[in-house]
């Protein structure tokens, strides 16, 4: 989107990402409360990027759109009876906190901008024909 020289609507955004309109703009309005996207309405509208890109980073995006769930895996039963299964729980569940922990503090690492500059590089080199497809 802040590429684009105009709004992108959410059917062209859903189509770039192959995912439903819906779901796009369902993310989208998370953004816009935060002050990170802006949308218009009407011919010509669509949603536009209207934060500073280096102000953002992925972690402000992440809790945006509501802190989800890092990692799918997690224990089949939460109080289960077997022993060995409730010992390989708990260390199973601090393991995962605390990778979700560090992955978290890793995305204020993150700034738009520089997420900006590595599609501008493989844009370029992908537009240059030195993509492998």
């Amino acid at each position: 989107m802040a590429h684009s020289e105009r709004p992108l609507t959410s059917e062209e955004l859903a189509g770039f990402l192959d995912t439903n309109p819906v779901l796009v703009r369902r993310t989208l309005a998370g953004l816009r409360e935060r002050g990170y996207v802006g949308s218009g309405k009407g011919h010509g509208g669509g949603w536009v990027v209207t934060a500073d890109l280096q102000q953002v980073t992925l972690r402000d995006i992440y809790e945006a759109v509501g802190s989800p769930t890092v990692f799918a895996m997690g224990n089949r039963m939460d109080n289960p009876e077997c022993l060995v299964e409730k010992a390989v729980n708990q260390s199973l569940a601090s393991a995962f906190e605390e990778a979700e922990a560090l992955l978290i503090q890793r995305l204020s690492n993150v700034t738009l901008a520089e997420l900006s500059e590595r599609f501008n590089a493989e844009y370029a080199q992908h537009r240059g024909g030195n993509h492998e497809n």
